[in-house]
């Protein structure tokens, strides 16, 4: 069997089992088990494959078939222009969340800093936020928290092998919890759970039934983490600070109002994705 009649029966396959993208798919399964790049794959079209090659490839798409994320089955994802590792500990990092990067950037190049600004990451996952803030803005300190221990490992490990893990430091907690309280931050970065019991079962089933749980459900209204935040967040702020997360796309005005209401903050901006969807509520501690 060569390449393109291997894709070929895989994605109408993998079509016929729910896969939203059964061609690409089965594009990068296959690139993965030939160590080629997807173009490659078009430039040998006629390659006949092997047994071995075959086995493995059927081996990758029956998982995928099953709905397993594709990212998962690689054991990697792209954010920006990182490749980090993923596993099912971990959100798999969304082009959306490349927002609350951009925003937590212009803060801190729109500023005169005298001393290295420090930046908190609160729910770091794979570390993706993180790890592209410091390497967009590699003077900064910045502490990555997370209540698992199997992602946080996965994200010191990824800004290991990214480069970046000097500027990092990593620590077990749940949100707030286990920082010194008498820490402050110049900017609070986090994509937290804000999935509502009304969405979830809507949910594609690669996302609800293989990505963790705790890292997308936000509770009845989908808003406890931003509850939570707009309490707890002032305290490590230090003035002139600013607090930026992600929010889901019709949840724009309710936190506005969340933040608004903490009475701490002087400014509440909801910015859009690329879609034009609310995804990135920006909220800054006055200096004065």
């Amino acid at each position: 069997m060569t390449i393109s009649e291997l894709l070929k029966t895989s994605a109408t396959y993998l079509k016929e089992k729910g896969s939203a993208t059964p061609r690409l798919d089965a594009e990068l399964l296959l690139a993965e088990v030939l160590g080629k790049s997807r173009i490659e794959l078009y430039t040998n079209f006629e390659q006949p494959l092997n047994t071995a090659e075959i086995d493995h490839f059927r081996e990758l798409v029956k998982r995928r078939a099953a709905l397993e994320p594709v990212a998962y089955i690689l054991g990697r994802s792209y954010f920006r222009n990182l490749t980090l590792k993923v596993n099912r500990s971990v959100l798999i990092p969304r082009p959306e969340t490349e927002n609350v990067v951009d925003a937590a950037l212009r803060f801190l190049m729109e500023r005169d800093w005298h001393r290295a600004p420090r930046i908190l990451d609160l729910g770091t996952g794979s570390g993706a936020i993180a790890i592209s803030v410091v390497a967009g803005f590699p003077q900064a300190e910045l502490a990555a928290v997370d209540l698992s221990p199997e992602a946080l490992a996965l994200a010191e490990e990824n800004a290991r092998t990214t480069g970046f893990d000097d500027g990092i430091e990593f620590v077990l907690s749940d949100f707030f919890e286990m920082l010194d309280p008498m820490k402050t931050f110049d900017l609070i970065i986090s994509n937290p759970p804000y999935i509502s019991a009304e969405e979830w079962p809507g949910l594609p089933c690669d996302v609800r039934d293989f990505e963790p749980r705790q890292a997308l459900y936000g509770g009845q209204d989908g808003l406890d983490c931003f509850r939570r935040l707009a309490a707890e967040a002032p305290q490590f702020l230090r003035p002139g600070g600013c607090l930026i997360v992600e929010i889901g796309y019709r949840q724009g005005d309710q936190v506005q109002q969340l933040f608004a209401g903490a009475g701490m903050f002087g400014q509440v901006d909801i910015g859009q994705d690329y879609s034009g969807n609310d995804r990135v509520a920006i909220a800054c501690r006055p200096i004065g």
